[in-house]
């Protein structure tokens, strides 16, 4: 009987080369796919909560018959904005300070002062509206506001 003899040719060499290339590869496919998914659901979520979030338009397009009630304006960013009192907007304010007023129950000395780099407060002047914005110091005004944000009631 003969011998058979192994043809070097039919062999193949499985040296750690090509299997740490592979397990490179791998690492690089699982990365990729988590990073994927980290920002298909980071996208889903702000999505999703920004849908429930009322809209919040700017005044830069709008005229004054086109203020309906429930309507918002300006900025929703609550930690710039914390303070909010409601009111009917009138012009003027007091002894220089502030451009415009709500008034409120209990007379003039319940009076917002209110002045808005953010929202043209001009627009909503004899509404009813829920203001957000933020006390500042003042000399005449008993309350002296920036307003970031304009409710329509």
């Amino acid at each position: 009987m003969e011998k058979k003899t192994k043809n070097p040719e039919l062999m193949h060499s499985f040296s750690g080369k090509k299997s740490k290339s592979f397990l490179s590869m791998k690492i690089v496919v699982i990365f990729l796919i988590v990073i994927l998914f980290g920002v298909g659901s980071g996208y889903e979520l702000a999505s999703t909560t920004g849908a429930a979030s009322p809209t919040i338009t700017s005044t830069n397009n709008v005229s004054k018959s086109s203020i309906h009630a429930g309507e918002t304006f300006g900025s929703n960013d609550t930690k710039a904005y914390p303070d909010s009192v409601e009111g009917m907007m009138q012009s003027g304010g007091i002894d220089g300070e502030g451009q415009y007023h709500l008034v409120r129950p209990g007379g003039d000395s319940q009076n917002v002062y209110m002045t808005s780099s953010d929202v043209d407060l001009s627009l909503f002047i004899g509404h009813k509206v829920k203001v957000w914005g933020q006390t500042q110091t003042a000399q005449h005004a008993g309350w002296l506001m920036d307003v970031g944000k304009v409710q329509v009631e």
